[in-house]
């Protein structure tokens, strides 16, 4: 066999977690009482939605924090580097 035994203990507890999150996640979103075709647009909005943002923090969140690390490192006294010492 490929699990022994505590292996398929293990299996059955994080399946029985996993369901609780997914009971949890109903109770505090109140989307138990919705049927099941709105439980799936509701879903899709919230995942998709969840996925834009996840998208834009990694798409914008590096190049706000690099002209922040700029702006602030020319204020307390950072030398901009010119293009002597480039070429040199």
């Amino acid at each position: 066999m490929f699990c022994e035994p505590d292996c398929r203990m293990n299996i059955k507890n994080l399946r029985e977690y996993l369901a609780w999150l997914y009971f949890q996640y109903l109770l505090i979103t109140g989307i138990y009482v919705l049927e099941p075709w709105e439980k799936s647009i509701f879903n899709s909005v919230l995942f998709s939605a969840i996925g834009m943002v996840i998208y834009t923090s990694y798409v914008f969140i590096p190049i706000h924090v690099r002209l922040a690390l700029e702006f602030f490192f020319g204020i307390f006294g950072g030398q901009p580097e010119s293009t002597m010492t480039l070429m040199n």
